[in-house]
Parts: structure tokens; sequence; C-alpha cells
């Protein structure tokens, strides 16, 4: 296999959640430019909207709209998504959402609401998805960590908890079917200007706190993920298996 080869997903088959996001925008641009099929699954028209900027008559990208916080639709909308490419290679989860409010006066249907969207709703896409995997033989599963996967942040309790499970999610998975050829692995992307994190960079004190410990002296753009997620995608990342990749401009390391 030439250099070339180990990244091309020329003819794999990738639904991506969250694909309408500012992050999950740049990965779709990444599959798609590196040659997959691709599905984008979200809960808004932000979905559609991607697909139809990024295909081409020729070679489209598709989308379908689903609440992945409820588990009939999201079983629904993956069996569709599913026989829409006629297949399945990549999953990427890049959906979820957050909650802000002090831990003190923290909702308990905000909690429910951030760990079903957040945690067991990525299970469950995992689980559907391993099922085609392994039964084929192969796959690549690659979940979206956070900062929040390593520290706790602040008022954002729920959204910390369901990070963290993803990063041991990613290992437990990794260890049931990593011998049947089902590569399950973990991005954990550091702090990247999106609508999830706007109460952080709009606040001129955090914002200028969390820029001083970015060694890479800027936040980050979904442009910098892209090679993560092709590399996690592609041949190239074969014998890696539950792992957490941090792309963060150094932020963990200071």
């Amino acid at each position: 296999m030439t250099m070339r080869n180990l990244f091309d997903l020329a003819g794999r088959r990738a639904i991506i959640t969250g694909g309408g996001g500012g992050i999950g925008s740049g990965l779709v641009a990444a599959l798609y430019g590196a040659g997959a099929e691709v599905l984008i699954i979200g809960r808004s028209e932000s979905a559609a909207e991607v697909a139809s900027a990024m295909g081409s008559a020729e070679r489209p990208v598709l989308a379908r709209r689903v609440d992945l916080a409820d588990r009939e639709a999201l079983a629904a909308g993956f069996a569709e998504a599913v026989d829409a490419l006629s297949g399945l290679d990549i999953l990427v989860n890049c959906h979820g959402t957050t909650y802000v409010e002090p831990s003190l006066e923290f909702k308990i249907d905000a909690w429910d609401q951030q760990i079903e969207s957040n945690l067991t709703s990525v299970f469950l896409l995992c689980q559907l998805a391993a099922r085609i995997m392994v039964a084929q033989g192969r796959g690549k599963i690659i979940n979206i960590a956070s900062m929040l996967s390593y520290s706790g942040g602040l008022r954002a309790p729920a959204y910390a908890a369901a990070k963290g499970g993803i990063v041991q999610l990613t290992k437990a998975l990794a260890n049931e079917w990593s011998g049947q050829g089902v590569n399950v692995n973990a991005i954990a992307p550091g702090y990247v200007r999106t609508k999830l994190n706007m109460h952080i960079w709009k606040d001129p004190v955090r914002s200028e706190q969390t820029l001083a410990r970015i060694p890479a002296g800027r936040w980050g753009e979904a442009a910098d993920l892209q090679g993560a997620v092709i590399f996690l995608a592609s041949p190239a990342s074969d014998y890696i298996h539950g792992i957490t990749l941090p792309v963060d401009g150094g932020f963990l390391a200071r």
C-alpha cells in the first residue's frame, strides 16, 4: 500500500452525526475530500444546508434530519441512513449539546437531557454501527470527546460527565470489538470557536484565560481537526484502538 492509499477513503461509506455544526461541517469536508460517500445526520436544517453546499450532482452529500435524543427516532434514522448509503464503513459521532448553570441550581431534567444527547445516544449509535461492522469484519468508529473529558470545566457538570464517559466508552468498546476488525477511537477537540462554547469565547475574562493556556497562541478552527478524522477513518490507523487523540494546540500540555 502506498502512502497516499493509507489515507484514501474512496468508496468508504460514512455517517457523521452533528455534521451541520461548526466542527461537524469541517469533518464532513474532510471525509468527503478524502473520497468517502458521506451522509449527515442532524436535528436541524443545517445538516441539509451543509450537504447541499458541499456535494455535487455527480457526487452528492446526503442528509437526514433526526432527533438523536429520541431513541426510536435514532434507530429509525440510522437504519434509513445505512440504507441510503447501501452499507456503512465509518461512523463519526459529532453531535452534542451543552447546558450551562451553577451546579447548585442545575436542573435534573437538563442533566437527563445532556446525558441522553451526549452519551447514551453515542452508545446506541456505536452499537448499531458495530452490528454491521462486526458482521463484515471491518469498520471505523470515531467519537468526539472534549477538553472536559479531562477537566471538570465550570457550570457544565452534565456535559463534563458525559464527555468523560465518552473516553471510557471508547476504551470499553475497543476492548470488545478491536479483535473483530472494528476500530473505536475518539478525538478531543481543544477550544474551537463554535456556537457550543460561545459562553466562553464571548466572556472576555474566560476567553483571555483560555487563550493564555494554549501554547499555539490561538483558538482552534474546524479545519485543525480534519487530519485527525481522516487518519482515524483510514487504513493508516488500522492498529490503533481505544485512544482519545487531543487536537488542542497544546492546551493539555500546559
